[in-house]
């Protein structure tokens, strides 16, 4: 039994690594939005499996909900711990290494849109950050610990991809660090301040703008709190109907296709979504469905509002005066389960959703 559990060890390790190592190699971006797509699919199944209960048995029901949306969609294959966690580091590496020239408007290791193709170093690169990823989130869930843990996973492998190839961590913030106006009013950087002395950033624009936003049209607190609002109605009311709490975050994250074929202005809600519907059960113990719905989608309407504005904040501080990805889904995500475990541990919400509590 233990040499087997030692071979099990060493599969998802491998896996991890051929997980990063693709998601690198088709883009971070793109990689998520296959995530999205699984969960879709995942969610779905589960949802049409449990409605014919006289056909698929509840066995066919677990390991059909837990192979593709568990294993498939959350874990090796396209969890965003490992596949998109590694897109941006590999995009943060091969930015520091010179070999990205695609015309970004920002520091080219920002841009995770990007597919690294066949490249080995870099692949190599992308399938370490993809067994750091999956490390991350399973000593989080073994220990644990109050928060998402892939969406802590790939917070923590952005801190490490700019530790370890040079980057700053925040990024230099003159005019304030939420402070948007230079952006609004197109303020650049003057040529040396492009450059810094610990990576190589030759193919990065001539003037970046002095503040860049993680999303040129979804920065402002009013919209930010308006995508929320309407957002996390929506989650709740998807999870209201089918119980998943997966689906609306599922739904958000394929969205993402129109974004990354250039279609403009196309939000970025998964957090908002997933936040929005892990409230809402957490609020009920579950017991959604025998509360009215009116309520039920005021409570994801309200805890939209508080991820958008998460993610709002830490774009601004993590992502807009810095040269890498540093993704604010994920850290709004990882606050806003925190905020969830925190509520269920005092008692005021009965249960926590799918968030892990320390006891």
């Amino acid at each position: 039994m233990a040499e087997l559990s030692e071979l099990w060890w060493l599969g998802m390790l491998l896996a991890a690594f051929a997980g990063g190592a693709f998601g690198t190699a088709i883009g971070a971006l793109p990689a998520f939005i296959f995530t999205g797509f699984l969960v879709m699919f995942g969610e779905t199944a589960a949802i049409i499996s449990s409605d014919f209960l006289g056909i698929l048995d509840s066995g066919n029901e677990e390991l059909m909900s837990d192979s593709i949306t568990g294993q498939l969609a959350f874990g090796p294959v396209f969890g965003p711990h490992i596949s998109f966690a590694a897109g941006a580091a590999a995009s943060a590496f091969a930015a520091h290494k010179g070999y990205m020239s695609t015309g970004f408007p920002y520091h080219e290791a920002k841009n995770i849109a990007y597919a690294q193709g066949p490249k080995p170093d870099v692949l190599f690169v992308g399938g370490l950050f993809g067994i750091l990823g999956y490390w991350i989130a399973t000593l989080s869930t073994a220990f644990s610990l109050p928060w998402d843990p892939i969406a802590f996973a790939v917070v923590l492998s952005a801190v490490v991809h700019r530790i370890v190839f040079g980057y700053k961590m925040i990024g230099d913030a003159e005019r304030g660090l939420l402070n948007m106006k230079p952006f609004e009013q197109g303020i650049r950087r003057e040529a040396s301040e492009n450059r810094d002395t610990k990576s190589v950033k030759k193919d990065e624009p001539a003037s970046r703008l002095l503040v860049e936003p993680w999303l040129p049209h979804q920065y402002k607190w009013g919209d930010v709190t308006m995508l929320g609002f309407v957002v996390g109605m929506l989650a709740a009311f998807i999870t209201y109907q089918t119980g998943s709490v997966f689906l609306p975050f599922g739904i958000s994250a394929a969205s993402l296709l129109f974004l990354n074929l250039g279609v403009e202005k196309i939000p970025v809600t998964h957090h908002i979504s997933l936040i929005a519907s892990a409230a809402m059960v957490a609020a009920t113990g579950g017991e959604f469905m025998d509360q009215a719905m009116g309520a039920m989608l005021l409570i994801g309407a309200a805890f939209g509002i508080i991820s958008a504005l998460f993610g709002e904040w830490v774009q601004r501080v993590f992502f807009a005066h810095a040269d890498t990805h540093f993704d604010p889904p994920a850290a709004a995500i990882v606050l806003g389960t925190m905020l969830i475990a925190i509520l269920a541990m005092a008692g005021v919400f009965p249960s926590s959703s799918y968030v892990p509590l320390p006891f």
